[in-house]
């Protein structure tokens, strides 16, 4: 009895030499940073976070927004912009995209799926530089979107030949920046921290606690210069101050404290491409 002859896992190609190295006859393309845009934007649009988050953060500035201008008149805006009121409502949205930016690297570390990402893209800087890029480009056009759907309607509530109709783009472009930067700063502390729970919590003290402490650091003399700047460059302040009325300082026009949190932000964002390359999946 014969032995059928077994055929090989891969045919040779037509004109190899025996033993030559199989080559896959598909094209293969170095990949670049677009690819990870590209990877990254699925992910973010596809995960049902991003559509609960980025909808209550809407739902906040739009609704809390038309509810004040419904309940202001014209008089009211003869020295502040029309998108006032939406910074009522940012007040509470920036949580939504604090909470986004933390889920969109940690829920991968969450389920494992971080080990798939970086097999398929090895380069872990050209991954971590996408979901920066791309979450925020979403955070600010959503938030940038949200704050001029309160200055029109507001503007058609309750507008006035006097109102400053026309001064109203500078609170739109900066505060839009303003609560996209902290959604990024809590992707760099995400990425650092890898853990869904403890980043949200890191990021809620960085907004709350200096909101809170000044009150209790200002009953110290030796402590009330610690107490001011923190009161003058806390969130709710620093987001008033860009709107064009300020809690605190009427001097200032929330650029500081604007420049401030960009500062923060890129070192934190550098601590996260640092410890990336350092520690393993």
């Amino acid at each position: 009895m014969t032995t059928p002859t077994q055929r090989p896992e891969h045919p040779p190609q037509p004109g190899a030499l025996p033993g030559a190295m199989y080559t896959s006859p598909i094209p293969v393309r170095p990949t670049h940073l677009g690819h990870a845009l590209a990877s990254e934007w699925t992910k973010i649009r596809s995960v049902r976070s991003t559509v609960w988050t980025l909808g209550v953060f809407v739902a906040l500035v739009v609704g809390i927004g038309l509810l004040v201008a419904w309940k202001t008149s014209g008089a009211d805006y003869t020295d502040v912009p029309y998108t006032i009121p939406a910074f009522f409502g940012l007040m509470l949205g920036q949580i939504c995209l604090i909470t986004l930016g933390v889920l969109v690297v940690t829920s991968e570390y969450g389920t494992g799926m971080i080990r798939t990402t970086f097999t398929a893209a090895p380069q872990r800087h050209r991954v971590l530089a996408a979901k920066f890029l791309v979450f925020f480009t979403l955070a600010y056009a959503v938030s940038a979107a949200s704050i001029t759907v309160v200055g029109l309607a507001t503007a058609a509530m309750n507008g006035t030949a006097d109102g400053p109709g026309q001064d109203w783009g500078a609170s739109v472009l900066l505060g839009s920046l303003y609560v996209s930067l902290l959604g990024v700063l809590g992707l760099a502390v995400g990425s650092m921290l890898r853990h869904s729970a403890g980043a949200i919590t890191a990021m809620l003290g960085v907004v709350l606690l200096p909101a809170i402490m000044p009150a209790f650091l200002m009953i110290s003399p030796s402590l009330r210069g610690i107490g001011e700047k923190m009161l003058e460059y806390n969130a709710p302040n620093s987001l008033s101050a860009l709107f064009g009325t300020p809690m605190y300082t009427s001097t200032s026009d929330g650029v500081p404290q604007l420049l401030v949190l960009l500062g923060i932000t890129l070192v934190a964002a550098a601590g996260a491409f640092a410890l990336l390359e350092k520690r393993d999946v």
